[in-house]
């Protein structure tokens, strides 16, 4: 009876990542216009690395760890309507 519990809990859990993530494709917009599409780029671009490093820094207070400073990653700029269908 467990097992089957479990199983059912996995599927719902995966079933729920994937519809997530099929959600915020379809809200952002990911598969429409590649204005769109670019400004969700550079969106993720600009949030993401200072939130990882707000959470490495958040690891490192609640654990007592010291993690060595990386260097900036490089800024790469690709524009999609450039080279769509080329």
């Amino acid at each position: 009876m467990v097992a089957r519990v479990w199983s059912l809990m996995r599927f719902l859990i995966k079933g729920s990542v994937a519809g997530g993530a099929v959600y915020l494709v379809y809200d952002q917009e990911l598969l429409g216009p590649s204005d769109k599409s670019e400004a969700a780029l550079r969106k993720a671009g600009e949030v993401v690395p200072p939130a990882m490093y707000q959470f490495s820094q958040y690891v490192c207070d609640q654990t007592g760890l010291q993690i060595p400073k990386l260097p900036a990653p490089p800024k790469i700029y690709f524009p999609i309507r450039d080279s769509w269908n080329s």
